[in-house]
């Protein structure tokens, strides 16, 4: 067999504009691994960061490809052989197993944790191989494109868990893209009463209200925290912080309740001061959130299944493989939600 044959396409990111297909040699799974054939695979918002070397957490180059779904093509020795065939999305937290937090069940906050696509190459490609337990079958009533959600839905579905009973709660969540229109589905879902959503863009904040928010503001205007409150009809209980700057962190402490909690769910982009002074003494809870764990992503598929994620509002593009420089730029575009990669051939 030649070594073109006996090779797979696989995306290399060095920069965010110089994204392109490599050729490597096919994978073969090890024990305890299965083989997948990539079909879909979500471009995150961490990977454009990481493409602009804004990530705190990834450096260039990487190879992405932490959102996939995929079919299982082989198993290796020790992997449960009924995977093959089965369409597979990847949990991606790649975890020990043995430290304090993985025993706890905190695997997502693992000592030395790892990311599928992120710290090591990803499924933005043909094929690739990865531990058995993680992957998950995917039910038949969710097409590829649905299942494609499932992962970018799960970190929002576990922010809104660990930020408590939202029964009847207000909620605002600090920016519209992709993760902000997540957190707001799942906070409906979890039975806030009412969610008011920020950004700066008009077109994205029609598009949160679109989705179920209750209303909405520019967090730019200098009248910001008064229009929020009155869209929400009083103080927060609970604010997702989905960009995670000094000045939304700022925003957040000034429209909660006392005694209420400011979850940041973005990634910041380093060192961000915040009003400890308030915190203190207003008893504000401030909690950091990574990822997720196996029930968040669970609880995620239940809700791709009950047909509570329009995809037309929130898959914007579709590309080829051979197209991943063009997916990866139309991702830079703001207005944009969530860019899909298709795998052929």
């Amino acid at each position: 067999m030649s070594d073109v044959q006996n090779a797979v396409r696989r995306i290399v990111v060095n920069a965010a504009d110089d994204i392109r297909v490599e050729q490597v040699p096919a994978p073969v799974a090890g024990a305890n691994e299965v083989l997948v054939r990539s079909t879909v695979v979500g471009i995150c918002g961490s990977d454009v960061h990481a493409a602009h070397g804004r990530h705190p957490f990834m450096s260039l180059p990487f190879w992405p490809g932490h959102e996939v779904i995929g079919v299982v093509e082989a198993a290796g020795d020790g992997a449960p052989a009924e995977l093959v065939g089965r369409r597979v999305v990847v949990e991606p937290n790649l975890a020990c197993g043995e430290c304090t937090p993985c025993r706890r069940g905190r695997y997502n906050i693992c000592a030395t944790l790892d990311v599928f696509g992120c710290q090591t190459p990803g499924g933005m490609t043909d094929r690739f191989t990865i531990a058995a337990d993680r992957v998950i079958p995917l039910p038949d009533d969710l097409s590829d494109r649905e299942a494609a959600l499932i992962e970018p839905l799960a970190t929002p579905v576990h922010a809104v868990r660990r930020a408590g009973d939202l029964t009847g709660a207000r909620v605002v969540v600090l920016g519209a893209g992709p993760i902000g229109l997540f957190v707001t589905i799942a906070a409906l879902h979890a039975g806030a009463e009412a969610v008011v959503v920020a950004d700066l863009l008009e077109s994205k904040r029609a598009r949160a209200e679109r989705l179920g928010a209750t209303g909405s503001f520019d967090s730019s205007a200098p009248d910001a925290a008064e229009a929020a409150l009155r869209e929400l009809g009083g103080k927060a209980d609970v604010v997702f912080d989905c960009v995670s700057r000094e000045s939304t962190v700022r925003l957040a402490i000034e429209l909660l309740e006392k005694g209420g909690t400011v979850m940041t769910v973005g990634v910041p982009a380093g060192p961000t001061t915040v009003d400890l002074e308030l915190i203190q003494d207003r008893e504000i809870s401030l909690l950091g959130n990574l990822m997720y764990v196996r029930t968040d992503v669970e609880v995620a598929i239940g809700l791709l299944r009950e047909r509570r994620l329009p995809l037309d509002e929130l898959i914007t593009g579709v590309f080829s493989l051979d197209e991943a420089q063009q997916a990866f730029d139309a991702s830079n575009d703001p207005e944009q939600v969530k860019v899909l990669v298709e795998i052929a051939g």
